[in-house]
């Protein structure tokens, strides 16, 4: 809900704050003290056109604020979010700058945002019930909307079988129309795939032969220095005949023997001779291995021929399909699972196609359901509105709310439906709220048939006969002038009826009878100050007698004992028609 609206240098207004509570809070004031503004100011920071000639006289920019108390989960967090503002504050903010140039700036959450942010936000967040400003009425998609919330069960249940199986047929299609019309592409690809499985397939490369090859041909290609060096090594540990002079296991030996003779004398000799004879051993095991691979190491041309013709088979793969042959064998298990896609696609056409027609079946009973639900609850709409029309001095007003099919360029077409019908997620319907003012009348479209005021009162009766849905209604309501050309009794019925909507929602209405005005939770007074260059505007809350002087002054009584009295009667009479209602 709003908590509180600050405007500054906004027409009259130089600076002034409402503190905005739950239930009925109405805003009273004389004539050109700047009520107005305040429902121009709300427009403004809900995202409405901006008008320079709006920045008081002198100033160079008019800035207007609101603070809104969301819950967690409200939409208008998200979507906050998604615009960059600080969505995790108890409150969000929302700002609109205007200049007097005509440049215009918005601020959602503390970040700047686009202004159409501004109305998008506002979708969620605040009806404004104006003069000019029936957004409700006039968006048609708002007229369906508020007549399956009026609806309840019987309308969301099958609302929502349309939604469900209009995006699985939506989805079906799709994939149809993707399979039938890749038919070329996907013969091409089919084609490539082919190719690309035959030329691994006939080289057969075996995970980590690349490296195994690689190890090989090294091996073969140096095998004559491998072999030779192999041998020195061997001679110069074990065979005294290669070389001048003794090898190195007969010097080893020949000192563990010397120092045998001498390990009784001095026990760290004795280890010195046991760390000798583990140094004899080790080198003796190594000549004889050394010895092994050279007997091991075999120049073979023809075998390394062979490795290099495979490996070059091998490169011509990762050449074309990886950077090693793990590589391309991932590419070719794809390969295959891709060409069993592809050539499973006639027998999917099938399947879709079978699929798209059951879908389109049931879908087109869903909508018939959808439709007669609407119809019905359009029936009784039509009637609650009337009654709550009459109710606020319309009792002459007759409602019709039409449900009718969709035009066929505002949907897709649906096959089986005879040709004409055209659905979407939300049905096969289109609805109008119509009115006629007067009983012989033919009933209009409620945009066309109904002045400014009367409008207000219309979509009052609409929000009050749907309140309590929970399904389309925003959490604050705003009404400017809705009593305009009430008065008498027809103003406490209308006073009444924003009270009973305000039960539900947050009501904030702009009113000039008190007969409104004394049903309201809090009151707000927009008061005017003169001086010799200025004229400026500030609100204040009112309770207790002052509340009781300014409902004597709206009906005419002044700060007289008689206004006083007549303000105290109307005051206590609807709290008591409130408490009898409630």
């Amino acid at each position: 809900m709003l908590r509180e609206l600050h405007i500054r240098d906004l027409g009259v207004i130089e600076d002034a704050t409402l503190p905005l509570a739950p239930g009925l809070t109405v805003v009273t004031g004389e004539t050109g003290a700047g009520k107005t503004m305040v429902v121009t100011g709300l427009g403004l920071v809900l995202g409405g056109r901006a008008d320079p000639g709006l920045v008081r006289a002198g100033r160079d920019e008019a800035v207007v604020e609101a603070e809104l108390e969301l819950a967690e989960d409200h939409p208008a967090r998200q979507r906050a979010a998604e615009a960059g503002g600080v969505s995790d504050e108890p409150e969000l903010i929302l700002s609109r700058t205007v200049s007097a140039a005509g440049r215009s700036r918005a601020h959602v959450g503390g970040r700047r945002a686009p202004i159409a942010t501004l109305g998008d936000l506002a979708e969620d967040l605040v009806a404004v019930h104006g003069q000019a400003d029936q957004w409700r009425l006039r968006r048609p998609a708002q007229h369906r909307a508020l007549l399956d919330a009026f609806g309840g069960d019987d309308v969301a249940g099958p609302a929502g079988e349309v939604a469900d199986l209009f995006g699985q047929w939506q989805e079906a299609r799709r994939e149809l129309a993707d399979l039938v019309e890749g038919e070329r592409s996907r013969l091409q690809e089919l084609e490539l795939l082919t190719h690309q499985l035959e030329q691994i397939d006939a080289v057969e490369p075996q995970p980590g032969e690349d490296e195994d090859l690689a190890r090989e041909s090294e091996l073969l290609g140096h095998a004559e220095d491998l072999r030779t060096g192999a041998e020195v090594a061997h001679g110069l540990l074990s065979d005294p005949e290669s070389f001048s002079g003794d090898d190195a296991v007969g010097r080893i030996a020949r000192a563990g023997e010397e120092l045998s003779r001498l390990t009784d004398h001095d026990p760290r000799l004795a280890e010195l001779h046991q760390r000798l004879g583990e140094v004899g051993v080790l080198v003796a095991d190594l000549a004889g291995e050394l010895s092994a691979y050279a007997a091991d190491i075999e120049a073979d041309p023809a075998r390394l021929g062979v490795v290099e013709q495979r490996r070059a088979a091998l490169t011509d793969l990762t050449r074309r399909y990886g950077e090693d042959i793990a590589a391309v064998l991932a590419h070719r298990h794809g390969a295959r699972e891709r060409l069993q896609t592809l050539e499973g696609a006639d027998e999917r056409i099938e399947e879709l196609t079978a699929r798209v027609d059951t879908l389109a079946g049931a879908l087109a009973g869903a909508v018939d359901d959808l439709t007669a639900a609407r119809t019905a609850a359009a029936g009784r709409l039509a009637e609650t509105v009337e009654g709550e029309l009459a109710l606020l001095g319309m009792d002459r007003a007759r409602v019709e709310i039409v449900v009718e099919p969709r035009p066929e360029d505002a949907g897709v077409p649906l096959p089986g439906s005879g040709g004409g019908r055209a659905v979407s997620a939300d049905g096969a319907d289109v609805v109008e709220i119509r009115v006629a003012a007067n009983r012989g009348s033919a009933p209009r479209s409620v945009t066309k048939a109904a002045s400014g005021g009367e409008l207000s009162r219309l979509m009052l009766a609409i929000e009050v006969a749907t309140a309590g849905s929970g399904r389309t209604q925003v959490p604050t309501f705003v009404f400017d002038e809705v009593d305009a050309g009430v008065g008498g009794k027809a103003g406490l019925d209308v006073g009444a009826r924003l009270a009973a909507l305000a039960r539900t929602s947050q009501v904030v209405v702009v009113t000039h009878l008190a007969q409104v005005a004394a049903h309201a939770d809090r009151h707000l007074v927009v008061h005017k100050s003169h001086d010799e260059q200025v004229t400026s505007s500030d609100v204040r809350v009112v309770e207790d007698e002052a509340r009781l002087a300014e409902l004597s002054r709206m009906m005419g009584g002044g700060d007289t004992e008689v206004g006083l009295t007549h303000a105290r009667e109307l005051l206590e009479h609807c709290r008591a028609t409130s408490a009898a209602d409630a």
